[in-house]
């Protein structure tokens, strides 16, 4: 397995533009590993509207950044007490959504630590009930990027003041409070580390598991030259953080066991006009395909029933149904 080392940046739009670098550019057959830190951000899932997602003001007071990630999911806090992990791998078998695959091996990794903890509901993982990781996928021509946080030492009072967290997400969670339902992993432990030695040993017993030997990929000019450009095209720009919603004059939402879906529709004479989907969902496609086939429909159950009548939602929705997607919209 290769290693890429990121000890030299705590910028998100540079992390998550390595991410995309190495996924999409560097050689297919090899299996990466990425371990890196950001400073005060918050990461949009690729589908959410960024606004209602951040606590705003407080966003704007404290200097914290805002990017967008190419995989779904919902928003997550991350600071130097947060440690993310990346692998980039083969999809075996054309497999869908696959969360076990690589939240296993941090979950025994952490069992060596004296901690225990367990993959819960979506994507999450969890101490007692109490979340510290939540985890994310996107696919590309084969392949998939996985990638997680770990709440190792974070600020909690800063995540709970960074997050819109949608009342109805808390209440499925069976708790009052975003404090409430996460922790941070060192109050577990037996015996106390720093998180940068967290990191070392991290990696060493992940990359045991893959039962794979390890190499260490490091960046070169040539890359940063790449990584930079994607930066200042989509990492950096308010186009892709914020993005501009569409004028619409009907909004639905729903949450369903596999995520939230909320539809904004510009309705014109029957027909809908503008489209634009947002939500926690996870996908293997991106949802604008499933936006453009709206537009210039009508605006009616058995119309829209038609149109998706071969569309593979679960391509677009993960394990949201195609009824489920209709109740919300009707």
């Amino acid at each position: 397995m290769i290693n890429i080392p990121n000890d030299f940046s705590n910028d998100p739009h540079f992390n998550l533009a390595l991410e995309e670098y190495a996924f999409k550019h560097l050689d297919p057959k090899e299996d990466y590993i990425i371990l890196w830190q950001n400073c005060p951000s918050v990461i949009i899932g690729r589908n959410q509207n960024t606004i209602e997602e951040i606590n705003v003001d407080y966003i704007k007071k404290n200097n914290i950044n805002v990017v967008r990630r190419l995989s779904g999911g919902g928003a997550v806090y991350h600071d130097l007490g947060n440690l993310n992990f990346t692998f980039i791998m083969p999809n075996t078998d054309n497999k869908g959504v696959d969360f076990k695959r690589f939240t296993m091996p941090v979950i025994k990794a952490l069992a060596k630590f004296g901690v225990k903890a367990e993959l819960s509901g979506r994507n999450d993982i969890t101490i007692d009930g109490k979340k510290f990781s939540g985890n994310a996928q996107y696919f590309y021509r084969g392949r998939v990027l996985h990638h997680g946080t770990i709440m190792f030492d974070s600020d909690l009072d800063v995540v709970q003041a960074s997050l819109n967290v949608k009342a109805d997400k808390i209440a499925s969670k069976g708790v009052k409070s975003v404090r409430s339902r996460v922790t941070n992993v060192i109050d577990h432990m037996p015996n106390k580390i720093t998180v940068q030695e967290f990191k070392e040993v991290l990696l060493d017993y992940l990359i045991e598991e893959s039962g794979q030997t390890r190499k260490d990929y490091f960046i070169g000019p040539k890359d940063l030259q790449i990584i930079n450009k994607m930066v200042k095209e989509r990492y950096a720009t308010w186009e892709w953080n914020y993005g501009q919603s569409p004028a619409f004059n009907l909004k639905k939402s729903q949450r369903f066991p596999g995520g939230n879906i909320e539809l904004l529709l510009d309705v014109e004479k029957g027909l809908i006009k503008n489209c634009k989907i947002y939500g926690d969902f996870f996908h293997q496609e991106d949802v604008e395909g499933l936006e453009k086939l709206l537009v210039n429909q009508r605006y009616e159950e058995e119309t829209i029933k038609s149109v998706l009548k071969d569309v593979n939602i679960s391509d677009y929705f993960g394990t949201i149904t195609k009824e489920e997607f209709l109740s919300c919209m009707f």
